[in-house]
């Protein structure tokens, strides 16, 4: 439905442009916006229309518009302050917020973009840079049931999986729960496989011997080949998931839940930031590992 026009998409940086160059791919006409000009200039290649502001983004699309934002404070700069998308917006708008944010940050949007009488859902993705250029990512979706059934053709060429999760600041909360899982799955990775190596095993074999098993994990698999060729070039920076396990802290402990595992992993994650490692690849935690250890998980 959304083919007769132009979808919106701001923000054109390791995830976005790779999904807003899938929608392109898909068929779909797109107007862009970013701060940084390379990644519009290079969508504007593909066919899309270059918008002078997230206002005009807004005035050009036609009912559908995409963020791809780092974190809480762009989201609302974007869609809520000056020369805003709200600004700019008609009515029966659907934003699609793919963004990682505070859950609480969602329910703001969602409440100021009701008002205007648009419809607003948080929906992050999970997978990185490798599942955003495949269109392979997960995704996790809080709002209005109704909007998440018009968008959800859409999400499919983002995403090989996209799930409505409840009522605005689900799709966030669910990412909380995956960036938990997704950091203590790293940290462990690279504890056992800093252990191996100390110890006089082969971890290439290590990890021949164990993926296969109940130790096996999508996180093991992606990150543990790269860590072995010390490639912690990002796909998705540790200085992002610092941001992830921060909302998730606070939110844990807004509705009263103790994380402690979390709060060791975000102390091992603050470690390495002040190491000057904040922009390496997540799967770089193995680093804080083999520094304490003194040695290295390399081939």
């Amino acid at each position: 439905m959304f083919k007769q026009g132009k979808v919106g998409f701001i923000g054109l940086g390791i995830m976005g442009k790779p999904m807003a160059k899938n929608l392109i791919k898909a068929g779909y006409g797109l107007v862009v916006y970013d701060v940084a000009k390379a990644p519009v200039d290079e969508l504007v290649a593909m066919g899309a229309t270059a918008a002078a502001t997230c206002k005009q983004v807004a005035q050009l699309c036609n009912g559908l518009l995409f963020t791809m934002l780092p974190n809480s404070p762009h989201v609302k700069e974007v869609i809520m302050g000056e020369n805003s998308v709200l600004d700019g917006a008609k009515r029966g708008l659907i934003i699609v917020d793919t963004s990682s944010i505070a859950p609480l940050a969602a329910q703001e949007c969602y409440a100021a973009a009701k008002d205007k009488g648009v419809s607003y859902v948080d929906a992050p993705v999970s997978g990185g840079e490798p599942k955003a250029v495949e269109g392979t990512l997960a995704i996790m979706v809080g709002g209005d049931e109704d909007a998440f059934d018009k968008v959800k053709e859409l999400l499919l060429i983002v995403g090989a999986s996209a799930v409505h999760c409840g009522e605005s600041g689900s799709g966030n909360t669910t990412k909380l729960a995956n960036q938990i899982i997704v950091a203590l799955n790293i940290a462990a990775v690279g504890e056992a496989f800093v252990l191996a190596k100390k110890a006089g095993v082969d971890p290439e074999k290590v990890f021949d011997a164990i993926k296969g098993g109940l130790a096996g994990s999508t996180v093991m698999n992606a990150k543990v080949p790269l860590a072995l060729e010390g490639n912690f070039k990002p796909g998705f920076r540790i200085e992002l998931h610092i941001k992830d396990l921060q909302n998730a802290l606070d939110t844990a402990h807004e509705v009263g839940v103790p994380v402690p595992l979390s709060a060791g992993v975000m102390e091992i994650m603050q470690a390495l930031k002040v190491d000057g490692k904040a922009g390496d690849d997540h799967g770089g935690i193995i680093q804080y590992y083999e520094k304490l250890a003194d040695i290295e998980v390399r081939k």
